[in-house]
């Protein structure tokens, strides 16, 4: 029976993730109170931060039943680790409780900065279709949603239209992108295909991230963090709108911990990955959003590897050669033994290591 209680759902992993919660939320908070210390900006991210985190872990409290009552448990699929059929039925698309929360937050504290709604707005739009996609799959019963092909055409269109606004609204300066040393890159007619690549392709990897419990929250909190360090000198609103988004994050990570009590979906991933691009697009900072999003890079790295490699290894038998024991690269460390808790930590240290990286060369 003891063995039986340390190895359950609620035992040890409720501890260890609990642990790492705490853990996560002092290094965040530490990397706060040093950038405000910095007096870069006369606008503080520790209340917008605090504050996004205290409500987003509160109001999740009384939304999980409610995902519950409306059984939103999620689908596993069959392909994936077998430790993962447990977590069938958990709550998912908790995106909709901590995103809305952020987003509202930051326009009420930039006072609706223009720039802060429209990266609002993408960030909004993405959350629909990750929201349609989850919908779609608890509809259907299944864990396929919306058709790869009607999802990103309803990606790339939301990051045209983030384009268009941007090259007639902002300055002609935004087609350029800043490069350490204080170097500038001109990109002329490459900025639609750079920038509208950054927001798909970040919304994607972030969501291929979200695997294990507390990963991408923890990791999106870290990343926003370091956006709101970086753009701070010169976009105060910018700013606000990371601390309350990493905030956001930091308090559905208290929700979604080892063993998770909900899913942020496709509701919160999707979104996450493009509100982050949004930022990096209109701040100039494309090349410390790539630094900041190593992680999420990676992630997907390895899925293309894992796909490219099995079929350049195909054989007659129409069967190929894996190149990791399964893909994204989370997948692969939870099959090699590491533990959920054991990636997580991992991911976060290498995550707050990119983002000293991107200050360092910013």
């Amino acid at each position: 029976m003891v063995e039986a209680k340390f190895n359950s759902w609620t035992g040890i992993p409720r501890l260890t993730g609990t642990l790492l919660l705490v853990g996560l939320a002092s290094l965040l908070y530490l990397f706060v109170l040093a950038v405000d210390g910095t007096g870069t900006s006369e606008v503080s991210l520790s209340l917008p931060f605090i504050a996004c985190a205290i409500a987003s872990g509160l109001v999740g409290y009384g939304t999980i039943p409610v995902l519950q009552k409306l059984k939103t448990g999620q689908f596993v699929r069959e392909d994936g680790p077998k430790a993962h059929l447990k977590k069938a039925g958990t709550p998912t698309m908790g995106g909709v409780f901590f995103l809305p929360i952020a987003v509202v937050a930051a326009l009420c504290w930039s006072r609706f900065d223009l720039n802060v709604c429209a990266v609002s707005i993408v960030t909004l739009a993405y959350m629909g279709i990750g929201l349609l996609d989850d919908w779609q799959v608890l509809r259907l019963k299944s864990n396929k949603g919306i058709s790869p092909r009607m999802k990103l055409i309803l990606q790339i269109a939301i990051a045209v239209l983030f384009c268009l606004w941007a090259v007639t609204t902002q300055p002609a300066s935004i087609t350029t992108i800043a490069l350490p040393l204080g170097f500038m890159l001109p990109l002329g007619w490459l900025f639609w295909a750079i920038a509208g690549f950054a927001v798909v392709a970040e919304s994607n990897s972030s969501n291929i991230t979200d695997g294990v419990d507390g990963l991408a929250g923890g990791v999106s909190a870290i990343g926003f963090l370091g956006l709101a360090a970086i753009v701070a000198p010169t976009s105060p609103a910018l700013m606000l709108f990371c601390a309350c988004m990493a905030g956001g994050c930091l308090g559905f990570v208290a929700h979604n911990r080892n063993p998770a009590k909900v899913f942020m979906g496709d509701t919160g991933s999707l979104a996450i990955g493009g509100a982050m691009a949004a930022v990096g697009i209109v701040s100039h900072n494309l090349w410390s959003l790539f630094i900041i999003s190593g992680i999420f890079f990676v992630e997907s790295l390895s899925v293309i590897a894992q796909v490219s490699y099995y079929k350049a290894t195909k054989g007659p038998d129409g069967k190929g050669k894996r190149l990791l024991k399964m893909a994204p690269l989370h997948h692969h460390l939870e099959l090699s033994g590491w533990t959920e808790t054991q990636i997580v930590g991992a991911f976060y240290l290498v995550e707050f290591g990119l983002v000293i990286l991107a200050l360092v060369l910013k």
